[in-house]
């Protein structure tokens, strides 16, 4: 089965095979970057899943015949923010921010947080799209708390800020394989292999 992933970070798509190898799954999983590139997409719905479906139908526009394209949106949700910066994660200091300067923002904006006020939690919604029009949707949260100050150098994105409940490190400290295993990615996509071995898929 091949399956056709609706992004430009190929950390996502690194992240994405292990975990299908890990589970078992004969899954090849090919970065956009193969079909020359993920298509632009401009993502105004405001909500994850609204956001998943753009990019997973424009990926699929130009994906070869009978593949699957899977679209994740995800992003970093806090309590202080109301939420925020939820579906503008990537670009919470602006288009074409690094991962650097979204960090630095996000402390800046809970610098006056209280403990009690710095809960958080990662959200992923992944949308699997089929050959036949099949849609489905699985949602996986990984909820903890946001440091005053970055720790660790693993991962991307707010890794280096983020204690998972019930551990003392953040994901920027813990090794890929620990945070495949408890990760809200790693959630959503045990719904989605669920799913595939239960629905017939031919694989």
């Amino acid at each position: 089965m091949h399956l056709y992933l609706a992004t430009g970070n190929t950390h996502k798509a690194e992240e994405f095979g292990r975990m299908f190898n890990r589970v078992g799954l004969p899954i090849r999983v090919h970065s956009a970057k193969e079909l020359g590139g993920m298509p632009y997409v401009e993502e105004i719905t405001g909500t994850f899943t609204g956001n998943c479906r753009l990019k997973g139908e424009a990926l699929r526009r130009i994906a070869p015949a009978k593949s699957w394209v899977l679209a994740d949106d995800s992003g970093l949700c806090c309590d202080a923010l109301q939420g925020g910066p939820g579906v503008d994660s990537a670009v919470y200091a602006g288009k074409g921010a690094s991962d650097a300067q979204n960090r630095q923002k996000l402390l800046s904006a809970l610098k006056k947080a209280p403990a009690h006020q710095r809960g958080a939690r990662f959200e992923c919604h992944l949308l699997l799209l089929g050959p036949n029009r099949e849609e489905q949707k699985f949602l996986g949260q990984c909820w903890g708390r946001i440091l005053e100050q970055e720790v660790g150098t693993e991962g991307f994105g707010y890794d280096s800020l983020f204690v998972p409940s019930g551990f003392d490190k953040t994901f920027g400290e813990l090794s890929p394989s620990e945070k495949d295993r408890i990760s809200h990615r790693a959630k959503a996509f045990q719904q989605m292999v669920d799913w595939l071995k239960q629905s017939g898929v031919r694989f």
